[in-house]
């Protein structure tokens, strides 16, 4: 079982209160960053939810060699760092190399890893060693009972902070389901388990060089995940979907997000209290 822990003023336990990570799925620039940002400010001001920004500095699983991947790792710790610095909001990032992690613990309150690499011991075993809080998304491949070696992985390597990611389970060709009762089975190891409403609702390689997705299924999902018993949702958002440079299929409108969480955090205090 899990102690509780914060990711900034964020309280992160199996009974604390419902908070989302949002942001771009990559870093464009700084401007980019800093308009969502604000845009999650004054969306805690208005829903009482607490947010962390999440953006990567680079995306290595991209379907097409020629799709863009970030700024990469200096580049992409200096505009972190200014959002942190600019908005006070706690940061996150992907790592898909071990040599990352220290690096990134310098700069970031939480790391990520993505669902691709979730078994990868050298990764997740240097994610734990920076005794930050480490978010795991569970790979497509994998069944949420199979995230208790994920488990062991981090905790062998000294990991308290632990935190596991919902975002659906590969279905024939181009589709992902979601099943909401592994939510409870993930919970059962003791650790808080995020839903990925964005990334649910993808459908991998589905425009061949690309992903497809389908959108305006997040906040259905979400709303079925916390009712589940989700801890906190990942959203990935944008002002302006149709021109994000990552995931443009599937990447919430920033206008939607009030709703989503609105509702999911009325369902979230029915289903807790």
């Amino acid at each position: 079982m899990s102690d509780n822990f914060n990711i900034g003023d964020i309280k992160v336990g199996l009974n604390e209160d419902m908070f989302v990570m949002a942001g771009p799925c990559v870093i464009e620039d700084l401007d980019n960053c800093l308009e969502i940002a604000e845009s999650l400010l004054r969306l805690r001001d208005k829903t009482g939810v607490k947010f962390i920004f999440k953006a990567s500095f680079d995306k290595a699983n991209r379907s097409s060699i020629s799709s863009y991947r970030g700024p990469g790792i200096e580049k992409g710790l200096e505009i972190l760092a200014s959002v942190k610095e600019k908005t006070g909001l706690s940061v996150m990032t992907d790592i898909h190399e071990s040599s990352q992690p220290a690096i990134c613990a310098e700069v970031v309150d939480c790391l990520q890893i993505p669902a691709f690499l979730c078994r990868q011991t050298d990764l997740l075993i240097s994610c734990a060693k920076t005794n930050k809080p480490v978010s795991v998304k569970k790979g497509q491949f994998v069944s949420p009972a199979e995230m208790t070696n994920v488990v062991e992985k981090l905790r062998e390597g000294g990991a308290k902070k632990i935190m596991l990611s919902e975002r659906g389970t590969f279905f024939g060709y181009n589709r992902l389901v979601n099943d909401m009762g592994g939510i409870e089975d993930m919970k059962s190891l003791g650790y808080p388990v995020i839903f990925d409403a964005t990334h649910s609702t993808q459908q991998p390689g589905g425009l061949g060089n690309a992903s497809a997705g389908t959108r305006e299924k997040a906040p259905i999902l979400a709303k079925a995940a916390i009712a589940a018993g989700a801890n906190a949702l990942f959203l990935e958002v944008h002002p302006r979907p149709e021109k994000a440079m990552c995931d443009a299929a599937c990447v919430m409108p920033i206008e939607w997000i009030e709703k989503t969480v609105s509702d999911c955090k009325a369902i979230f205090d029915i289903v807790r209290k």
